[in-house]
């Protein structure tokens, strides 16, 4: 008897693999895949298409439909959330409890009857610490970490969604502080949930490199945002550029229990957005104390020298008097001894140890030689002078 003799129905032959699904397959079995698709119906279903790849190839190996009715789903999903801070989203690995589904029109799929959050956990951390060893062995992990931070953060970049909370609670905080400081801001919108994400961060960050002012810091702020959206901040190309990017990035993610990616390799980390304008004002008022301390240094400096010389002058009055009579004695002294040096050698002393002085027409003589005979000459003494005329001259030859 061939086939062709008494051929079965679709719908007959559909029937039996669901009976021999059911009779051999009747449990529910724990079974680990990726979501590749992620949809909530309007109803409430959820519907998911779960694939295994190759590790090492990412060739894909097996793919299935499954479908996790709205009665179990409005359980699981606060139950998934609150465990893993995360909502199902594709490319999450999972552990799926399922049960095996055939239906003659739809085919084979999963029915989900619960999810173990702890498997995902551990994977999502895996795939962070995989995404962190690469960075570091690539040698940026913490790049930005190194730059200096400014002395004056005053020009700001700000990436963050244009109508995000956080953005709004920023510039209120930055723009009110009770300091007066002045900040110069400037939005580089990007989206901050969703598979956008990355490429839009990306590409702020791009734009604020080619811009032409001179950037003290960046900030990546979102705040008011669900906390099921973090995985988007956990990316190797997000992650490499920041780490990379030549000016200081401070984020503020608004989140208080998970540190992301994008926390780990920038330069600051804090919780929200107020929190990123409170560590600008800081870096702000810490200089304006340093300026006011180097102030008040100097003023106390200049009052001490000033103190100083008062007092050197002061003794310096005391002692004048003192010094400038002994200076009058000192010089007298020395008037004293050149006096008596001149008396010593005035023409009246000399005459008085005998010797004369002559004269010749008001001329002393030195020489016999200046003399000839019929001049007239006077010879003056000690007591007195005589006038003689000169009969001969004689003047001394010296041999040579």
């Amino acid at each position: 008897m061939t086939g062709y003799d008494n051929p079965l129905t679709l719908s007959t032959l559909n029937s039996q693999v669901r009976a021999a699904i059911e009779e051999q397959l009747p449990m529910r079995y724990w079974v680990t895949g990726e979501l590749s698709e992620v949809r909530t119906a309007a109803n409430g279903h959820c519907y998911i298409e779960l694939v295994e790849r190759n590790e090492a190839t990412g060739e894909l190996m097996a793919k299935a439909r499954g479908t996790i009715w709205s009665r179990v789903y409005s359980l699981l999903r606060p139950y998934f959330l609150e465990q893993t801070g995360s909502n199902l989203s594709e490319g999450m690995k999972v552990l799926l409890q399922v049960k095996i589904n055939f239906h003659e029109v739809y085919g084979y799929s999963l029915d989900v009857c619960d999810i173990e959050p702890a498997y995902t956990l551990g994977e999502m951390a895996r795939r962070r610490m995989l995404i962190i060893k690469r960075l570091t062995d690539e040698g940026v992990i913490d790049l930005n970490k190194e730059l200096p931070f400014p002395l004056l953060p005053k020009r700001v970049a700000v990436i963050s969604s244009a109508t995000a909370a956080g953005y709004g609670d920023f510039c209120d905080q930055l723009n009110n502080n009770p300091y007066g400081f002045h900040f110069g801001t400037a939005l580089f919108a990007a989206p901050m949930q969703g598979n956008k994400v990355e490429e839009g961060i990306i590409a702020a960050l791009n734009a604020i490199a080619s811009d032409i002012i001179p950037w003290d810091v960046v900030v990546i702020i979102r705040g008011g945002g669900a906390t099921s959206d973090l995985s988007c901040f956990d990316t190797y190309d997000l992650a490499n550029n920041c780490a990379q990017f030549p000016i200081p990035i401070i984020t503020g993610i608004g989140h208080r229990r998970d540190e992301t990616l994008l926390d780990t390799v920038a330069h600051i980390a804090a919780k929200t957005p107020t929190a990123v304008a409170e560590v600008l004002i800081h870096s702000m008022l810490m200089q304006a104390e340093r300026v006011t301390s180097l102030q008040q240094a100097i003023s106390e400096a200049a009052t001490r020298r000033l103190t100083d010389e008062r007092h050197r002058l002061q003794s310096l009055l005391h002692r004048l008097p003192s010094a400038a009579t002994l200076l009058l004695q000192q010089q007298r002294h020395r008037i004293d001894i050149y006096e008596e040096r001149l008396r010593a050698y005035s023409p009246d002393n000399i005459l008085a140890q005998g010797y004369t002085l002559t004269l010749s027409g008001g001329r002393i003589i030195k020489s016999a030689a200046e003399l000839y005979e019929g001049d007239t000459i006077v010879t003056r003494f000690a007591d007195g002078e005589t006038i003689s005329e000169i009969i001969d001259t004689k003047v001394k030859e010296y041999d040579e």
